[in-house]
């Protein structure tokens, strides 16, 4: 019991594990079944003589640590990094101890030592996983020196020194190299998940605002009616008490705070931001970008929006849906622009008959050059002094490329920053005004 406790108070139990135990211990039956299952037939079907005690002696601990693991702890059992790469450092030190007693390189079976390292890269952090890298290197080049020989019936097969000396090489190289490229595609998954994450998150928010804003708009609408009948028959007793009642004043109050009540009213129905205005909820394009930049306006940084046709076209400014998705990847990249602007940001909006183009402009530093043709990609640093991630940039640029948009990136030549957002307008115009667009691809690359 007491070594049951032990145990228990040492094995990391956090919901937030990167692994659940179950799983490893499931991959470990597997290994336990192909090694048993290995030993016997070369022992008694193919004839050859292994040192049955020892490496039986081997798995049967494996399999009374995943027993042991299974009885203590629950199902739902979460592994920390360090808990998860103990458990993956006993297989390689396991495999080493078998590989030792049946041949050591020269057992076909030593590929296996990549599996452990494999699973690590996938689940665990940089450091945990180097660490078990040079766990296996360790372990490679010792079984290389130090083994049985491998039984034959008849005379020992001996194989070159230089066949095994490529045959070491070959598995210290392999195991570095599907360690760094495993964990390399992993983090990116890992970091395109959590970019995802947060972008669903931020949208979200926005619709709830919007929706918030269009529930004010709607009470302030109800309720405006009876307010302004309240008005003017309060006005009217006003007008027909005498000059000395003792209810003037409080009918004089009365009236005040009335019209104090339609003032509150008026500014919640400007929450709606345009979304109420007209039947199908739609509203101008310039007046949408207006929308978008009214919660970043400084003193010390002022947005201007600019409207214009595009190329002089006579086209009439085309009215778009008020969508979230535009709302906060304009939001978003207004506020990129005012954070790195050293005076102003300027945001032109043009349109023609077939095409709508946003371009938010600022005189800041520019983009880094280097990091032009990746920018809009997740978790991408964009600031030199401060290393900022680039989730707001990326989740500006998903978005506005759900609502059918190309985003571009480009630098200035006088100097400062420049985001080209370009829609067909068609596609622009045919947006509904409610409703999700496609979904985001939490698998997308």
């Amino acid at each position: 019991m007491a070594i049951a406790n032990w145990l228990e108070s040492r094995t990391p139990r956090a919901l937030g594990g990167p692994i659940r135990l179950r799983t490893l211990i499931l991959i470990r039956w597997v290994a336990i079944t192909g090694q048993l299952v290995s030993l016997l037939a070369v022992h008694f079907t193919l004839g050859f003589e292994l040192p049955l005690l020892p490496t039986l002696g081997a798995v049967a601990l494996s399999a009374l640590v995943n027993l042991l693991s299974t009885v203590l702890w629950p199902p739902q059992t979460r592994l920390g990094d360090t808990g998860a790469a103990l458990y993956l450092g006993y297989d390689v030190i396991q495999l080493s101890v078998l590989l030792a007693l049946t041949g050591g390189l020269q057992n076909p079976f030593a590929f296996l030592f990549v599996v452990p390292v494999t699973v690590a890269a996938t689940i665990l952090s940089l450091r945990s996983t180097m660490a078990l890298c040079g766990l296996a290197l360790i372990c490679i080049s010792l079984v290389s020196v130090f083994h049985w020989p491998l039984p034959w019936a008849g005379a020992t097969l001996l194989l070159p020194a230089l066949y095994l000396t490529g045959t070491w090489a070959a598995l210290v190289l392999g195991t570095v190299f599907i360690a760094a490229y495993t964990f390399r595609v992993s983090a990116e998954a890992r970091a395109m998940v959590d970019a995802y994450g947060a972008l669903q998150a931020a949208l979200a928010r926005e619709q709830r605002v919007s929706a918030l804003g269009a529930l004010a708009a709607a009470a302030a609408h109800e309720l405006g009616t009876p307010l302004s009948t309240i008005l003017l028959v309060t006005k009217e007793i006003a007008r027909d008490l005498p000059a000395d009642s003792p209810l003037g004043d409080d009918v004089r109050l009365l009236v005040e705070q009335t019209g104090r009540c339609r003032e509150i009213l008026g500014r919640l129905s400007g929450l709606s931001q345009g979304a109420l205005d007209s039947p199908y909820g739609r509203l101008p394009i310039s007046a949408l970008a207006e929308a978008a930049a009214a919660p970043l306006r400084t003193r010390e940084r002022g947005v201007r929006i600019v409207p214009e046709p595009l190329d002089g076209s006579p086209a009439r400014e085309p009215e778009i849906a008020r969508r979230a998705e535009i709302m906060h990847g304009l939001g978003n990249l207004i506020e990129n622009a005012v954070e790195f602007s050293r005076q102003a940001v300027e945001v032109r909006v043009r349109w023609s008959e077939k095409q709508v183009a946003i371009d938010v402009l600022d005189d800041g530093p520019g983009f880094p050059p280097g990091l032009l043709a990746e920018l809009g990609e997740p978790y991408l640093s964009t600031r030199r002094d401060e290393g900022r991630l680039g989730l707001g940039l990326f989740i500006a640029k998903t978005l506005l490329e759900r609502t059918g948009a190309r985003v571009a990136f480009h630098n200035r030549q006088g100097g400062g920053a420049q985001v080209s957002v370009e829609w067909p307008r068609a596609i622009l115009e045919s947006l509904p005004t409610e409703g999700a667009l496609r979904p985001v691809d939490m698998g997308r690359p």
